[in-house]
């Protein structure tokens, strides 16, 4: 798959701290930039620094040092020399036998400082079958020796569809296994725009997360919900987005929800009982101190210190609990105001009672999304909302997704491809108060049929 350079990507340059991609034929790692750091990659090792102040997109090569050199873009005629080629492959044998290069060979021509393209050609040249391939299995084996031996790689700009593919392929249960097209159709069932404010709940390393931001561009507010003890950010780090973004960002435990539903929360427990340990362990520690006779002036002033770091840590402390609870605080107002434009749940817990909870903070006409690696408990989800009601155009969907290639007479589905790409369990919210109520005791009949059986039930009385 060709990567070009979008206008935007052009206007911005590489600086020191940015994270970026770096892809190698289809494999994708994602890097900060830092001074004089080991990156490895794809069992090879570089430095970073010579990519600061080009451009995303730029192509660089390995050389020795482990420094990257800008490698110019290939022309079409630069290409190996394969003119002579066969017309079937019927009477070829793999047999090992048909290369006469040793791997002893090939480490020689490396300490002479032969590059990937000129390894390559060696190999080309000394394969006694390669002119008996066809054309097609001559590029095939020419495209496999460069993957081996040649050492290009390419920067390019972190995004959504750059970060779900290397998760995806590389680590697959990060992310519950969402697919990069499956949450392609997350972001737009979700309705996820700038300027609305969006529910977040996943365990998906922070990627979904990382996507809805990119989605809005920094205007509106984003609440991830998050459980245990604190949020998982490595994949919406990877985007690098600036400051101004994470000014849009808010988080909120998912174990104190039901305390904003019920309007019990109280966020000042916590600090309070922290602030009362402190305090008892100082008055033991000043109690401690009083109990001893004499101290050697050196041990005083050993002891002393000891002290003015134990009060300097205590307030930072101080001021960092300070700083978490206002951030619970305006995560919270924005809860209670109950008019969110939207929810995406995808996570590797059971989605029915999570999405339960989290529905009740979203504004009427407003979409939901939730992704389940598995069917069964988004078919549960779906016949809860069923019975509850507050929700139309419920819809569970699966995505199919198979590559094709594209070449000159030569076109055909990959036949390696993705299983599955999940469930996706979409919908729209309703004002409750209005919706209607069905009566399982009723029955399911039109009201027009059921208005001539009343109207039929005296005349047959009056009859009798």
């Amino acid at each position: 798959m060709a990567e070009c350079v979008n206008d935007s990507d052009a206007d911005s340059r590489i600086a020191y701290g940015d994270y970026v991609v770096l892809k190698r034929g289809e494999v994708f790692k994602s890097v900060q930039v830092e001074n004089k750091k080991k990156v490895i990659f794809e069992k090879q090792w570089f430095f970073m620094d010579n990519v600061v102040g080009q451009l995303y997109g730029t192509i660089f090569e390995i050389v020795a040092g482990g420094s990257l050199k800008h490698k110019p873009v290939k022309r079409a005629g630069d290409s190996l020399d394969s003119k002579e080629a066969g017309q079937d492959n019927r009477h070829i044998v793999d047999d090992g036998r048909s290369q006469k290069l040793t791997r002893d060979d090939i480490e020689t021509l490396k300490e002479q400082g032969l590059k990937g393209q000129e390894i390559v050609q060696q190999l080309v040249d000394n394969s006694t079958t390669f002119k008996d391939k066809t054309e097609f299995a001559q590029e095939k084996y020419i495209k496999k020796k460069k993957k081996k031996y040649e050492s290009d790689i390419t920067v390019l700009k972190p995004s959504t569809r750059l970060l779900a593919m290397m998760y995806h392929g590389r680590e697959p249960g990060k992310i519950c296994h969402l697919r990069y097209d499956t949450l392609a159709q997350m972001l737009t069932l979700g309705n996820i725009h700038a300027g609305s404010k969006i529910i977040v709940f996943e365990t998906c390393a922070g990627l979904v997360l990382g996507s809805v931001m990119e989605r809005m561009g920094g205007f509106g507010s984003v609440i991830q919900m998050f459980p245990g003890g604190g949020p998982t950010r490595a994949g919406m780090e990877s985007f690098g987005f600036p400051s101004h973004f994470h000014q849009t960002l808010h988080e909120f435990p998912l174990c104190k929800v039901n305390a904003v539903l019920a309007g019990k929360l109280n966020l000042s427990e916590k600090d309070t009982e922290n602030s009362r340990s402190e305090e008892t362990s100082a008055e033991k520690n000043s109690e401690a101190q009083n109990m001893e006779i004499s101290l050697d002036p050196q041990e005083q002033m050993r002891r002393a210190e000891r002290d003015r770091l134990r009060e300097l840590r205590a307030q930072e402390k101080k001021v960092k609990m300070e700083e978490k609870r206002k951030k619970l605080a305006s995560a919270a107002a924005l809860l209670e105001d109950r008019n969110a434009d939207g929810l995406v749940i995808a996570s590797r817990f059971h989605p029915c009672p999570v999405l339960m909870g989290l529905l009740k903070f979203v504004a009427p006409s407003r979409p939901f999304v939730v992704y389940c690696q598995y069917r069964e408990p988004l078919i549960e989800c779906y016949n809860k909302l069923r019975e509850l009601g507050g929700v139309i155009n419920l819809r569970l969907t699966d995505s199919w997704l198979r590559h094709y290639q594209v070449l000159p007479n030569r076109t055909h589905p990959v036949l390696l491809m993705s299983g599955g790409g999940g469930y996706l369990l979409s919908g729209t919210t309703v004002n409750a108060g209005t919706a209607k109520t069905k009566n399982p005791h009723k029955s399911e009949e039109p009201d027009a049929k059921r208005l001539k059986l009343e109207e039929m039930a005296p005349s047959c009385d009056s009859s009798a």
